[in-house]
């Protein structure tokens, strides 16, 4: 049956704000359609369908009203939206229900979205990036005369391509990054080129949705929010043990904000190694250090004095210096004080950017094991200092409990992650409350 065109109609509507296109496409699948089985080969072909497209607005929350665009062909239609920061429609204006709906993007990767239970639409997780081309399948169940009949339906959605300007891009931590490996506690960073403040919430969700990470084996994870240009990821109850984690933007080609896209960013990959976690206990001055659930070693230790107490709770191991020189007016300490240092310290393993470190004291060997005689830090027999220097890594676990001093902060000062627990974590993330995602094995995308 040769193609029959109509000339597009338009309907204007709400042209003050930033209009996103709607397209309303009628597909008649008439021409090439095989008999369903149980119909006869003369039975009346199946009649066009009408799909609707639409495109968030920014912080509007539902579809924008724009041009209307009606075709009737033979072959698969296309519509072309502007990029939005809001989630992409695709609604069955037609009886019948979407058994499927597969959307990919040019290099075939499938863009995550789900169908309403209804079965009627479907909705993409984010919004589609500018200057991209997407193909959707639409499989579709249908219930006529003749009984139930499944065909397929496909649709081609252009985004233009994004407007000169400022472009927002991604800085992925930890810095190493790469081939190395860390402990199972390392949070993953993000620096933004651009501040997106909280007083901008359609922005931040935009930005989160966007910042994708995959873990191998799965592991339930979120952002969170530290400040306008940084947000740290973590799992809920650290990665698994000898994890492969991935981290990349998908924000290329996003609209952020007026004016300002998504450009291109560098992934990241890294890998964990064993669980190790060293907990001090300040009360029976000692460190226990465990790997994969196992005791390696007890060390005597001391820990900060009054005045100087070490922090409580959970730290990361920040890095590693053999030899560390250790000043006391670098904590506030003046010098000509009865209280001032100046030492070349070995094996010192940082847990805080404020100098906090556990590392080799001879000098206080005596007190080790039974008493708190240090400015803060936690200190051990040199031996047992070099043991831990070698048996730990960047992201392992170091605990403080019993003790008495101030709690570790989450930010600032390392990373305090872990000192929030999981309701405290998910309400730093834009996306809401409960809002927990699986890094899973496939897709890239977290699972909300």
């Amino acid at each position: 049956m040769p193609s029959r065109r109509f000339a597009p109609g338009r309907h204007v509507q709400g042209w003050g704000a930033l209009s996103l296109a709607l397209g309303t496409v009628l597909v008649s699948t008439a021409a090439a359609q095989a008999p369903a089985p149980g119909r006869a080969a003369g039975a009346a072909a199946p009649g066009p369908v009408v799909v609707r497209v639409g495109a968030a607005c920014s912080g509007a929350g539902g579809l924008c009203r724009g041009f209307r665009t009606a075709l009737t062909l033979d072959a698969p239609a296309a519509v072309t939206l502007p990029a939005a920061t809001g989630p992409v429609d695709l609604a069955l204006r037609t009886p019948g229900r979407l058994a499927d709906v597969t959307v990919t993007d040019g290099r075939g990767r499938r863009i995550p979205g789900r169908t309403d239970p209804a079965g009627t639409g479907w909705t993409s997780d984010a919004g589609l990036p500018a200057g991209g081309t997407y193909t959707a399948r639409l499989a579709l169940e249908e219930t006529g005369g003749e009984g139930a009949r499944r065909r397929v339906v496909r649709l081609a959605v252009r985004t233009p391509r994004a407007p000169a300007g400022e472009r927002l891009t991604v800085a992925f931590g930890p810095d190493g990054g790469g081939d190395r490996t860390y402990g199972v506690g390392q949070p993953v960073t993000a620096e933004l080129s651009h501040p997106v403040p909280a007083t901008d919430p359609a922005a931040r969700r935009v930005v989160e949705q966007g910042l994708e990470v995959r873990g191998e084996p799965r592991a339930e994870g979120a952002w969170h929010w530290v400040d306008a240009d940084s947000l740290h990821y973590r799992p809920r109850a650290y990665w698994p043990a000898r994890a492969i984690v991935r981290v990349r933007s998908a924000l290329e080609g996003v609209r952020v904000t007026e004016g300002l896209y998504g450009g291109r960013s560098r992934p990241l990959t890294f890998s964990t190694g064993a669980r190790v976690e060293a907990v001090t206990d300040v009360a029976a001055h000692e460190l226990r250090v465990h790997r994969d659930g196992r005791l390696l070693r007890v060390i005597p230790v001391t820990t900060g004095k009054r005045g100087f107490r070490t922090r409580v709770g959970t730290k990361v191991v920040l890095g590693k210096e053999p030899v560390v020189r250790m000043r006391g007016d670098s904590i506030g300490i003046a010098r000509g004080s009865r209280e001032f240092f100046d030492l070349k310290v070995r094996w010192a393993t940082r847990v805080t950017w404020s100098g906090e470190y556990l590392h080799a004291a001879p000098w206080s060997l005596d007190a080790q094991g039974s008493a708190d005689v240090s400015h803060g830090c936690t200190g051990m027999s040199t031996e047992a200092a070099r043991w831990f220097f070698r048996t730990v890594r960047e992201g392992d676990l170091v605990r403080v409990v019993h003790g008495y001093g101030e709690p570790m902060t989450p930010f600032g000062n390392g990373y305090g992650d872990w000192n929030l627990d999981w309701p405290q974590w998910l309400r730093g993330s834009a996306l809401g409350r409960g809002t927990g995602r699986a890094a899973p094995g496939s897709p890239l995308r977290p699972v909300l």
